[in-house]
């Protein structure tokens, strides 16, 4: 299990990360991603502290000590074990970040539970992902992954499915490896991360073999260039004035390969569309990397409902009927996905000799969370009303004593003092009405995909034979 100084250490490896019009010379350091950056060190640091051991520690199949986000469970107690390591990662960032280390960690370690599907249409590529699992579990890499075709239209692209010209295919191979060249999106955590998972979970035409792959890229790889989207860290201020876009923006990019050399040991899945499709879905992968998003996304409403209560208390409506009646839904928003969790894995089974969540579960909680998020900020906007627009522009303000004389007569709450009432409102807003929040809330509505995707998920796993069978007895029976 690796520290955070040595994880901080590992990206200084010349990676090529632009933003605002040119080269970053050390992500470590820039203003844009530093702070975000010691945010994942010190979630390293807390997992490797002796006092954690019990909670992120587990052994792997050759008995060696690896960080629990890695673990493959053999029993529901396995599970709930390692459920428990998760939160506690993700209390630590209030489930803010949504491509933290242990989400493609899960993904990795779902497709090599799922060995047998690999091994069935390519013996080689299953002996690549199996060596591949030991040596990033055992060196506790930080991987992201890019899974999406670009969106967007080349000029003359007719009637040609347009994103499909773009995205990062095969352009040759040999014995050294693959070659890739062109883009992918959308890689949440890539500026911090070690390497990056590079594959296609939509559905691709008969003509479209060279985008069916599967393969693991560094993240400074020669010919990657990563291009950063506008980094709120870096456009935050002070800590108390943005207290989460400040430290927790694990910012997006846009990845282009240009002509990327892959090595035969890091790849997965080659020119084959059936197997691109069932590393996510024959195998434990899809299910168990959303688990973890689901696990991230119980936390963060926790964290949501614990301010929506804060407003309340501050503003002195704690008392007020409907103020309680908003506050006992959102307790159970949170209580009904705290209990789909807990089902996934009552409702688990085995694949193999592995314990993994329930299928149907995992997407009704998926399909349900995506409307559920929106409607969560929206009422923690009508909880908090012009509260979190009465604010002093910035910290400094309250350093001049004549303006904080001011700032004490207008910020008045029954609980707490005006310096504090402010601080308080400005993380408020930075979780429900910022730049950074907004993003959140496109994330959370998106990450699994349109609407559709988790409902067709649903679809596809739920006990119809069971529903339609309990009809047709009914229907028996006169």
């Amino acid at each position: 299990m690796k520290t955070g100084y040595q994880h901080k250490e590992s990206l200084r490896d010349q990676r090529s990360v632009y933003i605002d019009g040119g080269l970053v010379p050390d992500v470590t350091v820039h203003p844009a991603f530093r702070q975000s950056i010691d945010t994942v060190c010190s979630l390293y640091d807390l997992a490797a502290k002796p006092e954690n051991h019990a909670l992120m520690r587990c052994e792997n199949e050759r008995g060696v000590s690896i960080n629990r986000i890695w673990q493959l469970p053999r029993s529901h107690a396995d599970l709930v074990e390692r459920r428990r390591g998760l939160e506690f990662w993700s209390e630590q960032h209030a489930g803010f970040f949504g491509r933290s280390p242990d989400h493609v960690a899960s993904c990795i370690a779902g497709m090599y539970m799922g060995l047998d599907v690999f091994e069935a249409a390519d013996r080689e590529r299953a002996r690549a992902l199996a060596d591949f699992y030991q040596h990033a579990s055992e060196t506790d890499l930080y991987l992201t992954y890019v899974i999406i075709n670009p969106q967007g239209e080349l000029p003359g692209a007719g009637t040609a499915p347009s994103h499909r010209r773009i995205a990062a295919s095969i352009v040759d191979h040999g014995p050294e490896g693959i070659v890739i060249d062109g883009a992918k999106m959308l890689a949440s955590g890539g500026v911090m991360a070690n390497e990056v998972l590079v594959t296609c979970i939509q559905p691709l035409g008969p003509d479209e073999d060279a985008l069916a792959f599967s393969a693991v890229v560094p993240m400074n790889a020669k010919g990657l260039r990563i291009l950063s989207r506008k980094s709120y860290e870096e456009h935050a201020g002070s800590i108390f004035d943005s207290p989460m876009a400040s430290r927790f923006d694990e910012n997006d990019s846009v990845l282009l390969f240009e002509n990327v050399t892959v090595p035969w040991d890091r790849v997965f899945v080659f020119k084959d569309r059936d197997l691109c499709m069932k590393q996510f879905f024959a195998t434990p992968a899809h299910v168990y990397q959303n688990y973890q998003a689901m696990i991230r996304l119980k936390t963060k409403l926790t964290f949501l409902v614990g301010l929506a209560r804060k407003i309340t208390q501050i503003n002195g409506t704690e008392r007020f009927p409907q103020v309680r009646e908003i506050l006992g839904q959102l307790a159970a928003d949170v209580g009904m996905l705290d209990a789909m969790v807990a089902g996934m894995e009552a409702k688990g089974s085995l694949y193999g000799e592995y314990f993994i969540p329930d299928h149907h579960s995992l997407y009704a909680a998926q399909a349900l969370t995506q409307k559920l998020y929106p409607r969560f900020i929206e009422q923690l906007r009508n909880l908090a009303g012009g509260g979190v627009i009465m604010l002093p522009s910035c910290v400094e303000d309250m350093e001049n004593p004549e303006m904080m004389e001011w700032i004490s007569r207008t910020q008045a709450s029954p609980i707490v003092d005006a310096k504090t009432r402010v601080k308080f409102f400005k993380l408020v807003w930075d979780c429900i009405g910022s730049e950074f929040a907004s993003r959140h809330t496109q994330y959370e509505m998106f990450y699994a995909g349109a609407s559709f995707v988790p409902r067709n998920h649903s679809f596809r796993t739920f006990g119809w034979d069971n529903a339609l069978g309990q009809v047709d007895r009914m229907m028996a029976e006169y």
